[in-house]
């Protein structure tokens, strides 16, 4: 590779991170912008459109600015995004027509729950691996279209354009050239056939769901294996050509709609010519996408099948590499598509825990038991252990294995000797525990007992929920010297994608394992603590009343 270098851009649900990584594939600077969450009801989360793209120009431009580089520097662009999270605006003006539904909302729980007690989930775990679930786009492509007036007439009409997160920050960064997406966010949708990847409309009483998404023109995904630059048409920059190797993980597989884009000089809304993502460079970077869990498809991390990896976020993805074959879970756990390299799919199975760092985050901004999540390492440590205090983290229900969408946070075990050390060990223990729930349910799917577990994401930084986490599994857990995986494989991504690279392999060859955590806790007290999980987890199954009459919108 030159000297030019790459930018990824994760963009999470707490917030942005951007990775400016060398010739080297080394990360030589970063940027982070939070982003704010909205709480309109219990169990409705949103997110800003608007503030998305915003945290991604403010990390951006930090990044660039403490690598000191140019925009020009540029080679090709990496995003990997929160899944899921459902976003509809107007082709022409580029503005949202509401903000954007987060993958924890809950609000179409009632409709998926109709779903299921028609008899419907049979079929669409078959077409899709998913289950009937508020947290995929599908229901709340719906939603929108119900709830925002007019909405379902402008789909209809061509107007309006539905995307996950990285198809929304395509258009932007294109200035609405580009509307796309890759197979491992279509996959999420609830609206894509998993063996044919084309849109699926699993039976005639959910076709609405696959409709809604056909009439804004965001379920068909083809071979594309590039996006055309940024804000080429905009800013004069000629189109890159298509990348050589990476077909839908290292690249967006095009989704175009029947109408296409937006072809005039016009600004997207809320694109700034400047932008440091949108540099006036003659010929402007690829872009490549992929969805968060599933970056870094290397033998080093989930490359092999049988290979664990977790990624510690808002949430808590535990992926198990499947090979080229789909698994049916029998035990709570989703078939995903993990990536497709060279035209071929690797599929997975994974387990979503909706609640992780996010529950550290509510100690500090819900509770103000911590003034930062950082010192909960040194707060959890401060006690020898929870005091026989549980804390289970269901708020917005549970994901896998259980799928109650009516779960709700529960503690137990309270006594007068409870404190804020207790509480924070709890927590951070409760991060454990739904991870060993999942990896249970692999083990169940897949008959492969996992040797290790390797960790990424920013809660993995915290040492105590590390050795936790290998206690409570009794296997050891693997931290890398850079655990900011998910940007640094979407930067790989990118850069092979662009012939910078020329494989995947060689540059995760370049990592180095900063620390094993081997495990320490003896079986009884292991078993104990575990046990006693379990049964707070059913204090906890079920706690939010069903409503026949369902919220407004959901007949």
């Amino acid at each position: 590779m030159s000297s030019r270098v790459v930018l990824a851009l994760d963009q999470g649900t707490s917030g942005t991170t951007a990775l400016v990584v060398d010739s080297d594939g080394r990360v030589i600077a970063r940027g982070y912008a939070e982003l704010p969450q909205y709480y309109p009801q219990p169990g409705w989360v949103e997110h800003d459109p608007e503030e998305i793209w915003a945290t991604v120009g403010q990390a951006a431009t930090v990044a660039l600015a403490e690598a000191r580089v140019r925009a020009a520097d540029i080679a090709a662009v990496g995003i990997t995004n929160q899944r899921e999270t459902t976003i509809v605006w107007d082709r022409t003006t580029g503005a949202p027509i509401h903000r954007a539904i987060v993958w924890q909302c809950r609000r179409t729980a009632p409709f998926c729950e109709r779903l299921r007690a028609d008899g419907l989930e049979s079929h669409v775990r078959e077409r899709t691996g998913l289950v009937l679930d508020a947290y995929f786009s599908g229901t709340k492509i719906r939603w929108l279209l119900d709830e925002v007036p007019g909405a379902r007439k402008r789909a209809e009409a061509g107007e309006l354009a539905f995307g996950t997160v990285d198809a929304w920050l395509l258009w932007k960064l294109t200035g609405g050239r580009v509307h796309a997406t890759d197979v491992t966010n279509a996959s999420r949708t609830l609206c894509l056939d998993l063996r044919t990847t084309r849109p699926t409309s699993p039976t005639p009483r959910a076709r609405s769901v696959s409709t809604c998404a056909r009439a804004i023109g965001t379920t068909r995904c083809s071979g594309s294996s590039a996006c055309r630059g940024l804000s080429s048409r905009r800013c004069g920059h000629r189109p890159v050509s298509s990348a050589r190797r990476a077909d839908s993980a290292g690249c967006p597989m095009a989704c175009r709609s029947p109408a296409s884009p937006a072809t005039s000089s016009r600004r997207s809304s809320g694109t700034p010519a400047t932008s440091p993502v949108t540099p006036r460079t003659r010929t402007a970077p690829a872009v490549s996408c992929c969805s968060t869990p599933a970056t870094l498809p290397s033998r080093r991390a989930t490359g092999v099948p049988g290979d664990a990896k977790n990624t510690y976020g808002t949430g808590c993805f535990l992926l198990l590499n499947t090979g080229h074959a789909p698994v049916a879970s029998r035990h709570g756990l989703l078939t995903t598509i993990a990536w497709r390299l060279d035209g071929r799919i690797t599929y997975a199975l994974e387990g979503s825990v909706f609640i992780a760092g996010a529950a550290i985050q509510w100690l500090r901004d819900g509770l103000g038991v911590l003034r930062t999540a950082g010192e909960s390492q040194r707060i959890a440590e401060s006690v020898p252990d929870t005091g026989g205090v549980y804390l289970v983290p269901a708020f917005v229900g549970l994901g896998a294995p259980y799928w109650d969408m009516r779960a709700r946070g529960t503690i137990v075990g309270l006594t007068r000797g409870t404190t804020a050390a207790h509480l924070t060990r709890a927590a951070l223990e409760a991060i454990a525990y739904q991870s060993r729930d999942v990896l249970e349910a692999m083990t169940a799917d897949a008959g492969i007992v996992a040797r290790r577990l390797r960790v990424d994401g920013g809660a993995s930084t915290n040492d105590f929920l590390c050795q936790f986490q290998a206690d409570i599994l009794d296997i050891p857990v693997i931290r890398p010297a850079v655990t900011e995986t998910t940007g640094l494989g979407a930067a790989y991504l990118a850069g092979v994608g662009a012939g910078l690279w020329r494989s995947l392999d060689a540059l995760a060859a370049r990592a180095s394992i900063e620390r094993t955590f081997e495990p320490a806790m003896n079986a009884s007290t292991r078993a104990r603590c575990y046990d006693g999980w379990r049964r707070a987890v059913e204090r906890a199954l079920q706690w939010e009343p069903s409503d026949p009459s369902g919220p407004r919108g959901e007949p």
